[in-house]
């Protein structure tokens, strides 16, 4: 199984989670972006590096993801097309997304996208909180003790 990882806007205390989690399970984690980033020297990390352009990461995790993998992103498209895979999903803040709660957030990102569209909704997520990181790092530790309980020898 492998965790792919959405690393363009993935937050680095996230990536430093993820690192530090693919040595001590055993689990292998792939950063996905489209421009150069630095990963540490692991053999359990890589970094795949796609053409600049709109969706190009996210289209190279979904085709790489299989059933059983983890993704870690906050991109509701991508998470929707992961979870159709039979991929599971973490959100940067610890949101674990499902196939019953993808569609409300598919509705609520186009309904604050028209709001944007119209001027009343302007600037991005809030920094990351020390509970976001809290969140992040319980539904990690939840799908990596499943991930242990399924790979034991």
């Amino acid at each position: 199984m492998t965790i792919w990882v959405d690393a363009d806007a993935c937050p680095v205390p996230i990536k430093q989670m993820l690192f530090r989690a693919a040595d001590r399970v055993g689990v292998e984690v792939v950063l996905v972006a489209n421009h150069a980033m630095a990963v540490p020297r692991s053999r359990r990390v890589r970094f795949m590096q796609v053409a600049a352009g709109f969706d190009v990461a996210d289209n190279a995790i979904v085709e790489a993801a299989e059933a059983g993998d983890l993704v870690i992103s906050a991109d509701i498209e991508l998470a929707a097309e992961a979870l159709a895979k039979g991929a599971a999903v973490i959100g940067p803040r610890g949101e674990v997304f499902s196939s019953e709660s993808i569609r409300s957030r598919q509705v609520q990102r186009e309904f604050m996208q028209t709001l944007r569209e119209s001027g009343v909704v302007t600037g991005g997520p809030a920094p990351l909180a020390p509970r976001d990181k809290q969140a992040f790092a319980s539904a990690l530790e939840r799908w990596l003790n499943q991930y242990q309980r399924e790979n034991r020898p």
